[in-house]
């Protein structure tokens, strides 16, 4: 996985050198010996502005999905007859595999099986969790499920109507549910890896699938020195191949951290997930993209265009405004993405600053 590094300060030295080697040519103009530049420089101008300047973390990744999932047999052994491909989706009450010819439904929630779910069972956060799925799939049609911790028979009738959309037979439906039955997770899972072999037994606990969320993400390496400005819930922007940037959010920032190869520079890195919503008609399902995630914002602040900044003889910044004269300033913030520049002092707004004509 490629990583760009460098952040705000690196992209602020690319994005000073273009402006400054014009400087030569306008810190010249200025200086009362200096022999005249080669070639004239055109030059236009832009307003010093109030507004607010971003600034962003940017780093490089790869396009992916979210999440790591893992599908373990709940249910008594027997042999695997059926297991999807990799990258076959399953969504909410969808067959996973099947052992004995017998399917393995998917139901959505953050609690593993752990029991029979049927009548006359103690309440739980299981129970609750099968009643969020059988309203959301339809099968309490006449409300008469309260979402809660307990089995009621208004319950089991919607598992009655569920077991009716497989086909069964009045007679076969029970209104219970085994633990071999269904197998719960967090998000509709698309499938990366079948360990275990169709035609081989798997026993309870056995790995069947893994797999990930449907969701795209960018999976990326976060300096671990810009993690005290990273947080969860950030908004990104990523760019992709022949896209507009897209918006987005840190969704996961891990714990581990690790290093790079020396060759590399060494630094420890921790990996970073970005979420954002592809745009119609995506089809990318692996590519590099950069990620410009926002770490603060300064509010009425003075800005002007970072090409409007010249190197001043003896060390520090200059700008040439409308008139001629040249004042120094004090760069505070860079923000790349907008090209744009604090002015901590030197300037007032209203002020017309000069800028290599574009």
């Amino acid at each position: 996985m490629s990583r760009r590094r460098g952040m705000t300060t690196a992209a602020i030295a690319v994005a000073v050198a273009a402006p400054l080697v014009a400087g030569v040519a306008y810190a010249a103009r200025s200086e009362p010996n200096a022999s005249p530049p080669a070639a004239a420089i055109a030059t236009g101008t832009a307003p010093v502005v109030r507004g607010t300047l971003t600034s962003r973390v940017r780093i490089g990744g790869a396009l992916g999905y979210s999440g790591s999932y893992t599908v373990d047999h709940p249910g008594p052994p027997g042999v695997l007859t059926a297991a999807p491909r990799p990258g076959a989706t399953i969504g909410r009450g969808g067959v996973l595999y099947r052992v004995a010819d017998a399917p393995v439904r998917l139901l959505l929630g953050a609690v593993p099986v752990y029991r029979d779910l049927e009548s006359g069972m103690s309440d739980g956060p299981d129970v609750r969790q099968l009643e969020r799925n059988l309203v959301a799939m339809g099968f309490d049609p006449h409300r008469r499920i309260t979402v809660d911790r307990h089995f009621s028979a208004a319950t089991a009738a919607a598992i009655r109507r569920w077991e009716a959309s497989w086909g069964r037979k009045p007679y076969q439906r029970t209104g219970r549910l085994g633990q071999g039955q269904i197998v719960f997770l967090p998000t509709a899972l698309r499938v990366t890896q079948v360990p275990a072999r169709v035609g081989a037994p798997v026993e309870p606990a056995t790995t069947v699938l893994t797999g990930t969320s449907t969701n795209r993400a960018v999976i990326g390496q976060l300096d671990t020195a810009e993690l005290a400005t990273v947080r969860v819930g950030a908004r990104v922007e990523v760019s992709l191949p022949d896209a507009d940037p897209l918006p987005g959010r840190v969704a996961a920032i891990g714990l581990a951290a690790t290093a790079e190869a020396e060759e590399d520079g060494g630094a420890a890195t921790v990996p970073l997930t970005i979420t954002f919503r592809p745009p119609p008609g995506f089809t990318l399902d692996e590519a590099p993209v950069d990620v410009d995630i926002v770490t603060g914002e300064r509010r009425n602040v003075l800005l002007i265009p970072i090409a409007a900044l010249l190197a001043r003889p003896g060390g520090g910044y200059q700008v040439r405004l409308s008139d001629g004269s040249v004042v120094r300033v004090e760069p505070a913030s860079f923000d790349e993405n907008s090209g744009q520049v604090e002015i901590a002092g030197g300037l007032t707004e209203g002020q017309s600053v000069e800028v290599p004509a574009t």
